[in-house]
């Protein structure tokens, strides 16, 4: 299992207080602006949801793997269905395996987990239709902040997985669409998918040196519109 560094927690820890303060300010500023009824440029909203994911190049497939995906967002309306929104978010990422998976003659993975634990910031642009529904593509940047995995086999087999680290800063493509469900309630799907690997080289014999995260993301919304 690895370990974070000292360092590596206090800076986990100042990343996830700017989320509160982000998540925070944007509460305060849509709240202000909450019963203002001419159309607005800038608006925001919270975030709450379920990360469905998976680690492209491990062996093993299928979105197994949940977490949380918690943050704030802030949208800028440049033109009637168009805006351009920012969202700061704390977001688990990871994979998990269902099955066994034969590694080598007589050498069995009965169990492997991983947990990533990110800041991300992701940047799109949407477009909005007259329900305020709408859809978007964009990218985001995700800062690693604690990880562990968790690798048992039979026969019984030590594995320092701190020889195998994963890249500090994750990059992603991102495609959404949002739901207007009721007054400032939506309903969002969203499919990510890293753009580079996200370690340069896994165990022996556990995967292959290129790794990606691929991620469905299941939330609901509150925007003061």
């Amino acid at each position: 299992m690895r370990k974070a560094t000292a360092n590596s927690q206090s800076m986990s820890n100042k990343i996830y207080v700017f989320i509160f303060l982000f998540v925070c300010g944007s509460f305060r500023l849509a709240a202000q602006n909450y019963y203002i009824e001419n159309e607005r440029t800038f608006y925001g909203g919270l975030i709450l949801g379920r990360n469905f994911s998976q680690v492209d190049g491990d062996n093993f497939a299928g979105y197994h793997k949940s977490g949380f995906n918690i943050g704030g967002i802030v949208y800028t309306k440049f033109e009637e269905h168009l805006a351009v929104s920012m969202e700061v978010l704390y977001s688990q990422k990871g994979a998990k395996s269902k099955d066994y998976y034969i590694i080598s003659p007589g050498r069995t993975i009965t169990d492997y987990n991983i947990t990533l634990n990110y800041a991300e910031v992701p940047i799109m642009l949407s477009y909005f239709d007259k329900r305020k529904s709408h859809f978007g593509a964009g990218v985001s940047y995700s800062r690693l902040g604690t990880s562990t995995e968790n690798i048992v086999t039979v026969p019984s087999q030590v594995i320092n997985t701190e020889d195998f680290p994963f890249k500090k800063s994750d990059y992603n493509f991102l495609l959404s669409g949002s739901l207007h469900c009721w007054k400032g309630f939506f309903l969002n799907l969203r499919f990510q998918y890293s753009l580079v690997s996200i370690r340069n080289k896994p165990p022996e014999n556990f995967g292959r040196n290129q790794q990606f995260n691929n991620m469905y993301t299941l939330r609901i919304m509150y925007l003061f519109m």
